[in-house]
């Protein structure tokens, strides 16, 4: 379709193009809740809406926790960064062709999650119905690599992301449509009379793709920015890189960018406003990563580095900055693993003893399971979470069917679910609730809306 008879003017309210959403967008700056109430952005949108750029460039916001998809008009045809998953395709397919009915002949995928990079198929299935080629798909080098672990581990894959995003029968994908041209680290883009600049960073994955689009003084960050504090630190997922992730943050603002089109969440627009999201989001992973390091290096074992990192004051407190969905403590302890691996300088734990060997040897200390589960509860009503936490997995362990032990895990695992802030740490200790709640014959905590699902 040619730009001038694409509908940017289409009526607002349930509308596949809302150009309402970006002064909504807007005021997201003062206040954005990504996370338990699912309200601001979120609760305006309707399926997935194309929100106008410019004339030419537009992006695609869909409900739920599901990736952006960027939208470049060009002389020969459009450009996609991203499709979206397996659950919104459909949605993304239909927006996009209520902008533009021009052949989408390229798309590039800034990172290989779910999320992300599993729209395609309908792309290739458009085309060729059409008699036309199948899309050029792009990505950086390592999305092979990615592709080819999450084949390997399928059945993990849909265990912890069932427990991350609770959904119970959650299912991984098969099927992977690779990227036709790979990168390493830099690549141009001249198609249809648009110039494009594709860059690799590292941070929540290695297989990361940024994109600066000169004429439109914009940047397509992916999940370099999610409107929440960095994914830096998932406990369930594979190495993520704190300090390649603000260097790729940096070299973004030295593009000056006067609009930011982030992973998720809505874009940013004005200079100022760009720069103090990308600046912020480097601040925080910088703090994070050299503290941690630098106390690595003085010797100090990882408990006390948990509890000695300090964030500049404000920061979290920042409406794009909040630990919604990850937790600057997981962080600490991603770094860790990055330099140091995965012994935390307590000899006990280089070759522990079984955990129910471990909580039989405890609870015979205590006075048996019962007595144990008891003891959780007095910490859990001091306020004293994390104690708790251990006497009442100690208890289940040695006694998997000690009814009162169960009931205090349901109690102390679902108050502590409720008092996290991110989701990560609400989904696995709402899992442990489930659990003892399963062995007590009573209904599990409902799951989220698979709508709001991500990877990442």
């Amino acid at each position: 379709m040619d730009s001038d008879t694409r509908n940017n003017d289409a009526p607002a309210n349930g509308s596949l193009i809302n150009k309402e959403l970006r002064a909504i967008g807007d005021a997201c700056w003062e206040k954005f809740d990504f996370g338990r109430s699912w309200k601001d952005w979120n609760q305006h949108l309707q399926g997935s809406q194309v929100i106008p750029i410019s004339d030419r460039l537009a992006y695609i916001a869909s409900k739920g926790v599901v990736g952006n998809v960027t939208l470049v008009d060009t002389d020969d045809g459009l450009v996609v960064i991203d499709s979206g998953s397996r659950t919104t395709a459909a949605s993304i397919h239909r927006a996009i062709r209520a902008w533009s009915d021009k052949p989408i002949h390229t798309v590039i995928y800034t990172h290989g999650h779910l999320d992300h990079a599993f729209g395609t198929p309908l792309f290739d299935a458009e085309a060729q119905a059409a008699g036309l080629p199948k899309p050029e798909v792009i990505g950086q080098a390592n999305i092979a690599r990615r592709f080819r672990r999450y084949q390997a581990s399928a059945g993990w894959n849909a265990n912890i992301n069932g427990r991350q995003f609770r959904i119970p029968g959650f299912t991984w994908a098969k099927e992977y449509r690779y990227p036709d041209t790979f990168y390493e680290e830099e690549m141009v883009l001249d198609k249809g009379g648009r110039h494009l600049e594709l860059h690799h960073g590292m941070g929540e994955t290695d297989d990361h793709t940024w994109t600066w689009i000169a004429d439109e003084k914009t940047v397509v960050t992916g999940d370099f920015i999610i409107w929440a504090a960095p994914n830096a630190g998932n406990p369930q997922k594979v190495q993520r890189y704190a300090r390649p992730w603000a260097e790729a943050l940096r070299a973004m603002a030295a593009k000056r960018p006067e609009v930011l089109v982030p992973g998720h969440g809505p874009a940013v627009f004005g200079a100022e406003r760009v720069a103090a999201m990308l600046d912020d989001n480097a601040t925080f992973l910088e703090t994070i990563h050299d503290q941690t390091l630098e106390m690595m290096n003085e010797g100090l074992p990882l408990a006390d580095i948990v509890s000695a990192v300090t964030l500049p004051e404000g920061l979290l407190d920042k409406p794009y900055l909040q630990p919604t969905y990850d937790d600057p403590e997981f962080l600490i302890r991603n770094v860790w693993r990055l330099y140091g691996g995965w012994y935390d300088g307590n000899p006990a734990h280089l070759k522990p003893a079984h955990p129910r060997a471990l909580g039989a040897a405890v609870a015979e200390l205590a006075g048996g399971s019962e007595a144990l589960a008891n003891a959780a509860r007095r910490h859990f009503e001091a306020g004293d979470l994390r104690t708790a936490g251990h006497l009442i997995e100690f208890a289940v362990n040695a006694d998997p069917h000690c009814m009162a032990a169960h009931r205090a895990r349901v109690a102390i695992c679902s108050e502590r679910a409720q008092r996290e802030t991110s989701l990560m740490a609400r989904g696995i200790f709402t899992a442990a609730a489930n659990a003892s709640l399963d062995v007590l014959g009573g209904e599990p905590d409902g799951s989220d809306d698979p709508q709001r699902t991500g990877v990442g």
